[in-house]
């Protein structure tokens, strides 16, 4: 990486800042713009000293003896600390009043709705506690859930954290085989699961994928099955149980699991270049206090804020700020169920009218479709409830942002586009609502305590306006700890390329103004509407499908999604491309991965560019797929005239 890239020096050029509002400022917890920016210049001079303070505003069972030890790799925060994450979510408020106070709004994709306040939560908390305990779970145990976003999702994610088990939530919409891939890697003893799911008014079998993913599974003893939509559904007898009847005779009452503050509470498996998921450990507590204190200032909370995080609960994104950024900060949270955009994109507004929603966590790609469809759907809803809207997953291009704030929010409210990874459980690279200067395009400067920076291939810094790696020099808190059960991969995934930092696999670039850029990845994990898709996994999958002698996976750019899977495949001699092989590809992704992971264009070529080493550069194809020419150096290829052949096959195809 040696200068900047065009595409991202062209848009730094043509952006400005918008300053914010004076007087919305003074309404936030810093009450000024001066008071934010010493809050900030303190959290990166003084890290230990602030992290410190933002812990003292939650609850402990046993105050911490050191705020910090150990450096990358391997770090504590508040070590000694003892506490329990569902104190700080769910007690605390209640002792100061909050029985009657609105937590969580649950709304499914038919309509049903269900309602629970912060004591009806704590109730239904504990009492899931209790019945996982019932069920042989203990502090360290394993649980997994694999459900869309239903209530006894939230409530199961918070009964984990009550006794101290470690969960893992898998996105509902994975094949029995991913499934199994990561269950076999966590070891979970129970597994909640649905009869089905409820996806664009179609029912799909979640407990049939569940049933084939464990076969021959021993680690799992109990699946617990939620009766989303009473369908029936086969029981094996002495492993299989009705969340209901499982629920029906638990005690209300459960008190906290005592847990160290850097004992680990979250397995989050992500995608890795080499096509085997990697589970990401994060420390429960830790979690807690950094996500606290970050949607604090991210989205401005307050006690009577209502936020809708339009995320899966098989992503972080739903924990970091549905979950856990949410109940700290003693708000109210929307969950829904289904897809945002079904029967009609209408249901977005829908549901911010209905249930008064000022607060939107969401990705680029939601907003791009809103966008398609125009803004002839927003009239009849009242929106003058927005007040700040939030974005992470993938780039945000200038005009879907100019959108959100001219058209959607009228002016009158924040735009707050964020970067951040699983990895990472919070975003680092953000603004805080009313206070940092928005600017179309960019995510923001660093933010509390994270000393961020950009560097080239041999780790020196670069420049303004300069395209470099983008590292992480100093840990905070929420930060991943380790790879479940692969120490060894955790150091050399993320510590081995640049001394003494956190490498993030992420380009970016950073202004004059302080605020970075991010353009994309710098390894083979592209994301696909928010969701981070190993180019990899996908890669091994194609290769199972016959005929297929060679393939290479890129992103390739989309309007609506930001990026799509674009597949290269070389077939063996004597076979043909054709449409049915094209869709035969695509069948076999989706039952072996997701149907999220289907190339949108599979393009058959006799030739791949290659070194002469046999190795394929993927670099050239994302530049083919993206501009449809080549500009970077291509003496290295074996034959140079793969380019110009792939060029004309690109063109054909789009």
């Amino acid at each position: 990486m040696t200068g900047p890239r065009e595409d991202a020096a062209g848009l730094i050029g043509a952006s400005r800042l918008y300053l914010p509002d004076a007087g919305r400022a003074r309404t936030t917890h810093c009450g000024s713009v001066e008071a934010w920016e010493a809050l900030l210049a303190r959290s990166r001079e003084r890290p230990d000293e602030f992290w410190a303070d933002v812990a003292r505003e939650l609850e402990w069972m046993r105050s911490w003896d050191v705020v910090r030890e150990g450096h990358f790799p391997h770090f504590k925060y508040f070590v000694g600390g003892v506490g329990n994450p569902t104190v700080n979510l769910l007690d605390r408020h209640l002792a100061r009043g909050a029985d009657n106070r609105l937590a969580l709004i649950w709304e499914g994709e038919d309509g049903q709705t269900r309602f629970f306040t912060y004591r009806m939560l704590f109730v239904a908390v504990c009492r899931c506690a209790n019945a996982l305990k019932q069920l042989g779970v203990r502090k360290g145990d394993a649980v997994a859930i694999f459900t869309p976003n239903l209530w006894e999702a939230i409530v199961t994610v918070l009964a984990c954290f009550r006794i101290g088990a470690l969960f893992n939530t898998v996105f509902s919409g994975f094949s029995a085989r991913s499934l199994r891939d990561r269950l076999e890697s966590f070891q979970p003893t129970v597994v909640l699961t649905a009869d089905e799911a409820v996806r664009r008014g179609q029912r799909l079998s979640l407990k049939a994928t569940v049933d084939e993913a464990i076969a021959d599974l021993p680690c799992v003893q109990t699946v617990i099955v939620v009766r989303r939509t009473g369908a029936a559904v086969a029981m094996r007898e002495g492993r299989d149980r009705f969340w209901d009847d499982v629920m029906q005779s638990a005690s209300p009452d459960c008190p906290p699991e005592p847990m160290e503050a850097n004992e680990p509470g979250i397995v989050f498996y992500t995608s890795g270049t080499t096509g085997k998921p990697k589970g990401i450990v994060h420390a429960a507590i830790a979690f807690v206090v950094n996500n606290y204190v970050y949607a604090k200032y991210h989205l401005d909370h307050h006690p009577h804020d209502v936020l809708w995080c339009t995320a899966d609960i098989g992503w972080l994104t739903m924990h970091i700020w549905g979950i856990v950024g949410a109940l700290a900060n003693g708000i109210t949270t929307v969950v829904y169920e289904g897809a945002i955009d079904y029967p009609t994109p209408e249901r977005c507004y829908q549901i911010v009218d209905r249930y008064r929603v000022n607060k939107i966590f969401t990705a680029p790609t939601a907003v791009r479709m809103l966008m398609r469809h125009g803004e002839g759907l927003m009239a009849p809803y009242d929106l003058s409830c927005l007040e700040v809207v939030a974005l992470v997953g993938e780039p945000l291009n200038p005009e879907a942002w100019q959108w959100i704030y001219e058209t959607l929010g009228k002016r009158r409210i924040y735009v707050n586009n964020t970067w951040g990874q699983t990895e990472l459980s919070g975003c680092p690279l953000a603004s805080a609502a009313w206070l940092t200067p928005m600017k179309p395009g960019s995510c923001g400067p660093p933010f509390l305590g994270a000393d961020v920076d950009l560097v080239d291939d041999q780790g020196l810094p670069v420049g303004v306006n300069t395209t470099g790696n983008l590292v992480i020099r100093r840990p905070f808190p929420m930060m991943l700890r380790t790879l479940w059960r692969e120490p060894d991969r955790f150091v050399r995934s993320y510590f081995s390329q640049v001394d003494g930092c956190y490498f993030t696999n992420d380009a970016a670039v950073k202004d004059a103004d302080g605020h970075f850029w991010v353009t994309g990845r710098v390894d083979d994990v592209i994301n696909v509407a928010g969701h981070r898709l190993s180019t990899m996994e996908m890669e091994s999958a194609i290769m199972e499908c016959p005929g297929v002698a060679e393939v290479a996976v890129v992103g390739a750019p989309d309007p609506i999604k930001g990026l799509v899977p674009a597949a290269f495949v070389t077939l063996k001699v004597g076979q043909a491309g054709s449409a049915e092989t094209g869709q035969s590809i695509r069948t076999h992704v989706a039952e072996s991965i997701s149907k999220i992971a289907v190339p949108e264009h599979v393009i058959f070529t006799d030739v791949l560019p290659k070194t002469p080493s046999g190795k394929i550069m993927r670099r050239l194809l994302k530049e083919i797929m993206a501009t449809g020419e080549v500009g970077s150096d291509v003496t290295a290829l074996e034959d140079r005239t793969s380019v110009d052949k792939l060029k004309a096959l690109v063109r054909a195809v789009l």
